[in-house]
């Protein structure tokens, strides 16, 4: 009898193992649900979007108010065109800036906005106007290796 107490304790330690992976790849991967209300569409066009993925948070102010739809090319400006659900609780000014942002240990990238000043707000379907792309890491290194190299040796 006490074999098999020994392998009861074991399976449920096991179960709970295999839940406590399946609820940190749901929270990694942005799968776990949303809280949104009654989401209506917004877009915003980028010239780098960087890493940023489908479902991605949009933050205000490090609050979620919204998720990432899709993203997909223009064809007439080539540049990458994110539509957005945003939380109808939340209504932001025409002006507000859209920025490409990396936070975490893992770089998950989202989408921060940033409330102007405007007293009209966006329409459900409105695109954005003010956007700052993703900082590609590499694209500074290289900047910064380029620029050095143009300076000369350095002199002793």
């Amino acid at each position: 009898m006490k074999r098999s107490t020994i392998d009861l304790w074991v399976g449920i330690f096991v179960v709970l193992g295999v839940a406590a992976l399946i609820f940190l790849a749901m929270k990694v991967g942005n799968l776990a649900g949303s809280k949104l209300q009654d989401p209506y569409p917004l877009s915003a066009e980028f010239d780098n979007i960087g890493g940023l993925k489908v479902r991605a948070p949009i933050k205000s102010a490090g609050v979620v108010v919204g998720r990432i739809e899709s993203i997909e090319l223009n064809p007439e400006t080539f540049r990458a065109l994110v539509k957005m659900r945003v939380d109808s609780r939340f209504s932001f000014p025409r002006d507000t800036f859209a920025t490409i942002n990396t936070s975490g240990l893992l770089g998950e990238q989202y989408i921060g906005l940033e409330p102007g000043a405007d007293d009209q707000v966006l329409k459900p379907g409105e695109k954005m106007k003010k956007t700052q792309s993703a900082v590609v890491l590499e694209k500074l290194i290289s900047q910064f290796m380029f620029s050095k190299a143009e300076e000369g040796p350095a002199k002793k």
